[in-house]
């Protein structure tokens, strides 16, 4: 059995902490004596963001178990300071119980620059949520900060963006320490879509692109959510925005940032890497089934916004 110690301060996001240990907690449900989750802080209780008191933590231990997790949660920005009782006291223990090189630290949103105060980021690769990746360089400038990861590990050192990135990491756990089938039936179970890995980025094809308020961009975008494979051309995409292809094809560059067929290139290749994490189809089936005329297509415009090839994609995802 492995200790789950979850480190909690003042004003804690709870969804870092509850996604997080519902995935451990449903994991033990299946493998039973998997792990023994603990909530401890500096005091016995505390506010969390959403105004519900968190009561009878126990105190910060001064030592933990080998082969033990200590989950650094995150909290609101407001609340975030370094030189408050509580951070420098969460600091000072964290130093202490990482002398313990079989510990594994798992930080969530801002908990990752708690970690870098306290030094353990030092040298390392890490992430954090997307707004508070300058910062977190700031605090570490030795560490390699990646600022559009889900996750990053880094040996015993296991950093997220936050909110429910932190469920992706606990699968990810789980699924080194239990087998991917049971990270599979977790994820099932929470009905997460589909498991993140360390390739996805923070900000999904779904949500970019969408930050603006322009009724026919948005009523366009609609329509090629609902069907990214669509047979679209620019005069089919400008007649549901009732106007002309040139017109449209301004405003999606003044109010989403991209062109029409740059969206629907997006949504295509995100549906293609959902096929290629997810099933065994051959890449010419994948093609197929999210828009692209071919697997060489496929491949050249996955190319413009991935960093590996699909191949590589779906031996990192497996």
């Amino acid at each position: 059995m492995r200790t789950v110690l979850f480190a909690l301060l003042p004003e804690v996001v709870l969804l870092d902490v509850a996604g997080a240990a519902e995935a451990f907690r449903l994991a033990t449900k299946l493998v039973p004596g998997s792990y023994d989750l603990q909530f401890v802080g500096s005091s016995s209780s505390l506010r969390s963001c959403i105004g519900l008191q968190l009561c009878e933590l126990q105190p910060l231990p001064a030592t933990v178990p080998d082969h033990a997790i200590v989950v650094v949660a995150g909290v609101t920005t407001a609340a975030f300071d370094l030189e408050s009782e509580p951070f420098k006291q969460l600091t000072r223990w964290l130093q202490v119980i990482a002398r313990n090189e079989t510990v594994t630290l798992m930080c969530v949103c801002s908990g990752s620059l708690v970690a870098a105060n306290a030094g353990l980021l030092r040298g390392r690769e890490c992430t954090t949520h997307h707004d508070l990746v300058s910062e977190l360089a700031r605090i570490e400038p030795s560490a390699t900060v990646h600022g559009n990861r889900i996750f990053v590990e880094d040996g015993h050192v296991m950093t997220s963006a936050g909110v429910t990135s932190g469920i992706d990491l606990v699968l990810h756990m789980i699924g080194q320490q239990l087998g991917h089938k049971i990270a599979v039936a977790v994820a099932r179970d929470l009905v997460v879509y589909m498991r993140r890995t360390t390739a996805d980025p923070q900000l999904s094809a779904w949500v970019m692109h969408r930050n603006h308020i322009h009724p026919a961009v948005h009523k366009v975008q609609d329509a090629i959510a609902r069907n990214p494979a669509a047979d679209w051309s620019s005069s089919k995409l400008a007649a549901i925005a009732c106007m002309s292809a040139r017109n449209l094809g301004r405003l999606f560059a003044e109010h989403a940032g991209c062109s029409p067929l740059d969206y629907v290139q997006r949504l295509r290749v995100a549906v293609a890497r959902e096929m290629v994490a997810n099933s065994d189809l051959a890449l010419e089936r994948v093609a197929e089934r999210s828009g692209f005329s071919s697997a060489h297509h496929l491949r050249r415009v996955w190319r413009r916004w991935e960093r590996v090839s699909p191949a590589e994609f779906r031996s990192t995802a497996r």
